[in-house]
């Protein structure tokens, strides 16, 4: 296993870092550029901006904010949130992100990842993939989209490898139900994206103790570790999680 990466999200809205539960009741987590330059100075080997109420808004990420966080961090960078054309995808890279994250745009519009990955390069193309599970599809989890109000019809397997195949360099699957919680990582989730893609999985959505990372690692053999509250609201640091991680045989930088 190759070295497994932390990414603190900055879940925005209104400009401010916010934090919910299953995707509402959000709480405020602090100013976006502070929060980015702790992580940065702190350990964090990538990070998340995330503009969570810019596609049920119908705008696009405000990319001042961006502009802003990219000033102050020397780590890799993604951003997500209103993204629905490959002009947006041009302009937040621009911005200063090293990726875009793209979620409901691309299942309404699959070549967008087609045509973002042949413009810019598969490595600067994340696919946001919100779940739940449904027990009617084969994988046993359903695709959301619209900031997870919108059951999209689609299994998650499915769209897993479609994603993968149009030239997404990256997948970030988040457990609708597990998102805020702190119940932990949905690791048969996780696994199963995991067992039937090549590219970097980013597992999103539940983590709330030392444990849940060392699983979502071990046992769900995510690439990337990305999490929000434990970190915003100090539950856990990230010299300590990489200890941690360390001490149980899963190496990070």
């Amino acid at each position: 296993m190759s070295k497994v990466l932390i990414m603190p999200c900055l879940d925005m809205k209104d400009g401010r870092v916010v934090k919910g539960i299953n995707f509402v009741n959000l709480r405020d987590a602090g100013d976006p550029v502070e929060c980015a330059r702790i992580y940065c100075e702190n350990g964090a080997d990538e990070l998340a901006f995330l503009d969570i109420a810019a596609t049920i808004e119908k705008r696009k990420t405000t990319l001042a904010a961006v502009k802003r966080v990219a000033e102050v961090i020397t780590i890799p960078f993604t951003v997500g949130g209103g993204i629905g054309s490959v002009g947006d995808v041009g302009d937040v890279l621009e911005a200063g992100a090293d990726r875009a994250s793209i979620s409901s745009a691309a299942l309404r519009h699959p070549d967008l990842i087609d045509q973002a990955a042949a413009k810019f390069g598969s490595s600067r193309v994340v696919v946001a993939i919100d779940v739940d599970r449904n027990p009617a599809f084969p994988s046993g989890y359903e695709v959301y989209i619209d900031g997870g109000n919108t059951a999209a019809g689609k299994d998650v397997i499915e769209w897993a490898r479609e994603a993968e195949d149009r030239g997404a360099g990256y997948l970030l699957p988040t457990s609708k139900t597990r998102d805020g919680a702190r119940t932990g990582y949905d690791i048969p989730l996780i696994r199963g994206i995991k067992d039937v893609v090549k590219i970097p999985v980013i597992a999103s959505g539940g983590a709330g103790s030392l444990e849940h990372f060392l699983e979502a690692a071990r046992d769900g053999r995510a690439d990337i570790l990305l999490a929000a509250s434990v970190f915003h609201f100090g539950d856990i640091n990230i010299p300590e999680l990489k200890k941690y991680l360390r001490d149980h045989d899963v190496d990070t930088n």
